[in-house]
C-alpha cells in the first residue's frame, strides 16, 4: 500500500530545499524514492554561472551556520532551528550592530505576528535574519547583535544546480507523433508545505497512477518535473531545446492541501483546447471550482512553458490564495489528505483526456454499413449514442478531435472515444495526432 502523501511531504518539508543545496539533493532524492520505476526517474546537473538563455545557472549555496545574538551572547534566532530564519542566499556576515544598523536586515509578518516569514534574495544579493513579528517588538533597541551567517556560493560543476525528472509512457510503447505532456511542481521553498511541497506529492501520486494504469496505446507519454521555480524550467528547457516541439501541453500542480477550491488557471491562448477539457472535467465532477487568466492565479512555471519562444498551452491548478502562504504558519497542520487526492483526481482526468485525444480521419467512403461491421449501437441500450451515430461519422473529416466531436454531440467523451476506436479497430478511420504549437523560431 502507498504511504499517505502527507507523510512523504514531511521527509522533506524542513529542508533547506533552496535554489541548489545539499537538502535540495536530498528532496530529490525523496523524491526519486516514491516515483515509479517506469518514469525511470533521473537527476540532472548543469554548472553553476553557465548561460540559460537570458539567465545564468545560480550557484550552490551552503549555509555552515548563522545566528543573531544579542552582545550578551543571549540566541534570539538560530538558522539550526529553522531554515526560514534567514533570508535564502544570504551573504556571508559576522558583524556587530547596533540597533539601527541591524533592523533593515529583519524581516517578519505584520499579518501573523507568530510566523516566521519566508524571504529570498537570489538574484539581488544582501544579507538577513527572519523572526515573528513579536520576537521583533521585544528586541531591545538601546542594545548591540551580533550578526553571524557563514555562507558560500560554490560553483564547482559537478555538485551544480539539479532537477529530477522522469517519463510514464502510454500502453504498449511510446508514440513519438502524439508528443508529450509536462507536468510540473517547484521544490525550492524551504518549510513550506502548501507551497509546494503539495504540488510535489500530487504529481508523484499522478506519475504512480499513470504507471499502474497506462494511458491509452497510441497516447501522449506523460513527464513529470521537479525543481527550483522559474530558473529549474529555463534551465531544463535551455539544455534540452530539441523538446519543446515536442511538447503538446502543460500542467503546474501547486497549493493543493489547503482548505478552498480548486482554481483553474487557463493557458495563454486563454480558449485553448488544454482549458475546454479541464473546464469540462471540473464542471463534469459537480464540485465548486474558481477559473482565472494566464498567470493571474498561481503565476509559476507555466509563464516559461506557455511563454515567449516555448508557447506550449499550460494550465495550472492549485487552491490559491491561502493566509498561511509564505510564513512558518505553511505547515502540515494546514494540509489535508482527502484535497490533495483531490486535486490529483482532477489532474489525472484532465491528462487523460487531453493525452488520449486525437483527430479522426475516415478512409471510407458513403456511408458506413454499421451491421456489417459490428458497430451499430442498440436504442433500447444506449439511446444518446445511437441518436448521435451519424453526426460523429460525419465530423470523421479530419477536422474535429474526439473531444470536440464529444462537445458538440453532448456525449461523455469516454464514450465516444471507445466508439471512435471501434472505427479504428476495423481500419475506418485513422488516428491523426494533436499538432505541435510551441513556438520554435
Amino acid at each position: 500500500m502507498a504511504p499517505a502523501l502527507k507523510s512523504i511531504l514531511a521527509e522533506f518539508l524542513n529542508l533547506n530545499r533552496t535554489l541548489a543545496s545539499d537538502d535540495m539533493d536530498k528532496t530529490l532524492a525523496v523524491i526519486g524514492k516514491y516515483m515509479p520505476a517506469e518514469a525511470n526517474y533521473r537527476i540532472e546537473n548543469y554548472a553553476p554561472l553557465s548561460q540559460v538563455w537570458t539567465w545564468k545557472v545560480p550557484e550552490r549555496y551552503v549555509v555552515r551556520e548563522a545566528y543573531l545574538e544579542t552582545e550578551a551572547g543571549k540566541r534570539v534566532v538560530d538558522f539550526k532551528d529553522s531554515p526560514l530564519h534567514i533570508i535564502s542566499y544570504s551573504l556571508p556576515v559576522d558583524k556587530v550592530l547596533t540597533w539601527d544598523e541591524l533592523a533593515p536586515h529583519l524581516r517578519y509578518n505584520e499579518k501573523r505576528p507568530n510566523a516566521i516569514p519566508w524571504e529570498f534574495k537570489y538574484y539581488e544579493r544582501d544579507w538577513g535574519f527572519c523572526l515573528t513579528k513579536n520576537q521583533f517588538d521585544k528586541l531591545p533597541r538601546d542594545k548591540k547583535y551580533h550578526a553571524v551567517i557563514r555562507s558560500e556560493f560554490l560553483t564547482d560543476p559537478e555538485s551544480g544546480f539539479r532537477i529530477g525528472v522522469g517519463l510514464v509512457e502510454p500502453d504498449s510503447r511510446s508514440n513519438p507523433a502524439a508528443g508529450e505532456f509536462i507536468v510540473q511542481s517547484h521544490t525550492c521553498h524551504p518549510a513550506q508545505a502548501n507551497d509546494n511541497g503539495s504540488g510535489v506529492v500530487c504529481e508523484i501520486e499522478l506519475a504512480r497512477r499513470l504507471a499502474e494504469n497506462p494511458l491509452p496505446a497510441g497516447s501522449m507519454s506523460v513527464r513529470f518535473w521537479f525543481g527550483p521555480e522559474t530558473i529549474g524550467t529555463v534551465a531544463y528547457l535551455a539544455h534540452h531545446e530539441d523538446l519543446i516541439s515536442n511538447l503538446r501541453g502543460g500542467l503546474f500542480l501547486d497549493s493543493t492541501g489547503s482548505v478552498n477550491s480548486l482554481a483553474l488557471q487557463r493557458t495563454r491562448q486563454d480558449n485553448h483546447l488544454l482549458d475546454r477539457v479541464a473546464r469540462y472535467v471540473l464542471q463534469k465532477r459537480g464540485e465548486e471550482f474558481r477559473e482565472g487568466e494566464f498567470a493571474q492565479v498561481a503565476p509559476n512555471d507555466e509563464r516559461i512553458i506557455n511563454g515567449p519562444g516555448v508557447g506550449v498551452p499550460a494550465i495550472s491548478l492549485s487552491r490559491f490564495p491561502y493566509p498561511e502562504y509564505h510564513t512558518s504558519d505553511d505547515n502540515l497542520d494546514i494540509i489535508h489528505e482527502d484535497l490533495l487526492l483531490d486535486a490529483v483526481d482532477a489532474a489525472e482526468e484532465i491528462i487523460r483526456i487531453y493525452a488520449s485525444n486525437y483527430t479522426p480521419r475516415r478512409t471510407f467512403r458513403g456511408p458506413v454499413f454499421l451491421s456489417g461491421h459490428g458497430l451499430w449501437v442498440d436504442w433500447r441500450e444506449n439511446w444518446g449514442l445511437n441518436r448521435a451515430i451519424e453526426k460523429i461519422m460525419m465530423k470523421f473529416e479530419g477536422q474535429h478531435t474526439i473531444f470536440d466531436i464529444a462537445e458538440q454531440v453532448g456525449l461523455d467523451y469516454w464514450m465516444v472515444r471507445n466508439y471512435v476506436e471501434k472505427f479504428r479497430a476495423k481500419g475506418l478511420v485513422r488516428a491523426l495526432p494533436l499538432p505541435p504549437e510551441a513556438d520554435t523560431d
